[in-house]
């Protein structure tokens, strides 16, 4: 690792550089700002700044470090007595700062983290560039690696694919992974959610519809499947598709043809074809409600997205990942996760999955006070105590009593409430009040809280 050190202190400036080499770093030692300027124009992981730098400031050193494409983390020296200069450092985006008289071994730790941090970072950014098309697929465990893995073997072949896993896993993530490492990256990706279009709606989405088909179809419409060219569909929570419709897929994914709603003819179509859901298609088939024919036509190649309790050792990569996206959409590049909130992050079984721990992090980042996140900018569920409860109080009947308006009182506490326990994702949610996804949504919509949650 490449550390900077910037001091104008000749015999503090040699002191540092010892102490740094025999944590066998190497060190760069320079006395002032067009110094750094110059060692900065080469790759740095870490500068190390007085704040004083005789008539220069060391926020200018930080300035510049920030300035690059791969900004190095920064440490600031400071003197005892100005910690509100220091503090104004971390807003615009320094790491820490330590003030003189230090301790050596605070100040070795102190490197450590941020050096850790760092290595996350670019750990992240290296997936990024490798994975191109995957970029969010981030993760070190072996299970995310195997998808990685999986999409790279499908993407050049035309084979329906069909990605399960819990919600909040990323199943979107990886099909449009799939769509960008294949050949057809420069066509359309065109997503659908299944649970969310009455039937009517999803069948003319689907196979489009010609003039006259139905009320207020003024015009003839292309459905997805053929708009999308040669270019990929993604039919999401395809086990929340109604029984007619699946008989019309059956046959979609059998001819490779589509019949428009109203018209005699078909069409034929190019797009690839992938499907996601949460639910096990299997039991669904056993219950009656979903085809086996439909189901062993979409199950040819399967993908397995983890949840994320079983990839714990990429939750830590993952909130810096959208911690330094949530910092910069903010304007608060200062912004970080401390060692305690991300060892409860860790510690957390997470529901909703990858989708939650956005929310999360998305949350802390927004209503935090200052650059630091700790533990209490986490919910109280995530933090190992009770939530909130919905209380239910006795109600006094009056004249002018209402039971359907008490009624939707009450559910509309449940809905919040779902929704917060459930870290903001909506199909976790449905699933903690035993509703359909597509009820769920109804549901929102009547209590206008349908821009809550993802």
């Amino acid at each position: 690792m490449k550390v900077l050190v910037v001091e104008d202190d000749l015999s503090m400036r040699q002191y540092l550089e010892v102490l740094l080499r025999r944590m066998e770093y190497d060190v760069t030692a320079v006395n002032g700002l067009a110094a750094a300027q110059r060692a900065l124009s080469a790759e740095v992981d870490l500068v190390i700044s007085d704040m004083r730098l005789g008539t220069e400031s060391g926020l200018s050193v930080l300035q510049v470090a920030r300035e690059r494409p791969s900004p190095p983390e920064v440490i600031l020296i400071t003197a005892y007595g100005t910690p509100a200069t220091a503090v104004e450092a971390m807003r615009r985006g320094a790491y820490d700062y330590i003030c003189k008289p230090f301790d050596n071994e605070e100040f070795k730790l102190l490197v450590l983290k941020a050096l850790e941090k760092r290595t996350l970072l670019e750990e992240n950014r290296r997936l990024r560039e490798s994975l191109g098309a995957g970029a969010l697929l981030l993760g070190v465990s072996p299970c995310i690696g195997e998808v990685r893995s999986l999409v790279a073997k499908v993407a050049q072949s035309r084979s329906t694919v069909l990605v399960t896993g819990e919600s909040g896993t990323g199943k979107e993530l990886v099909a449009r992974a799939i769509h960008q490492s294949s050949l057809r990256a420069t066509r359309p990706f065109l997503p659908v959610n299944c649970a969310a279009l009455a039937e009517g709606v999803l069948e003319s989405e689907l196979f489009g519809h010609v003039k006259g088909a139905f009320t207020g179809a003024h015009s003839e419409r292309q459905g997805l499947l053929v708009s999308a060219g040669e270019g990929t569909v993604f039919l999401d929570e395809i086990g929340e598709v109604p029984s007619t419709i699946q008989v019309r897929l059956l046959r979609v994914l059998q001819e490779r043809t589509v019949k428009p709603v109203g018209s005699t003819g078909e069409v034929p179509f190019q797009a690839r074809i992938v499907a996601a859901t949460n639910r096990k298609l299997e039991d669904e088939v056993k219950a009656g409600r979903f085809r086996e024919d439909l189901f062993y036509r979409l199950n040819v190649i399967v993908i397995h997205v983890p949840p994320l309790r079983e990839r714990r050792e990429d939750i830590r990569l993952l909130a810096e990942h959208f911690l330094q996206s949530f910092a910069q959409e903010l304007g608060r590049p200062g912004l970080r996760l401390t060692e305690e909130a991300l060892r409860v992050l860790e510690s957390y079984d997470f529901p909703g999955n990858v989708r939650q721990l956005q929310n999360i992090v998305e949350r802390a980042a927004t209503l935090s006070d200052g650059p630091e996140l700790g533990p209490p900018t986490l919910p109280a569920p995530v933090r190992g105590e009770p939530a909130p409860q919905v209380q239910v109080t006795e109600t006094k009947l009056g004249p002018s009593f209402s039971v359907e308006r008490h009624l939707d009182d009450i559910e509309r506490q449940l809905l919040t409430a779902a929704l917060r326990e459930a870290g903001g994702v909506k199909t976790r949610a449905a699933e903690l009040l035993g509703l359909t996804f597509r009820s769920f949504r109804y549901r929102l919509a009547k209590h206008g809280l349908s821009d809550i949650g993802d």
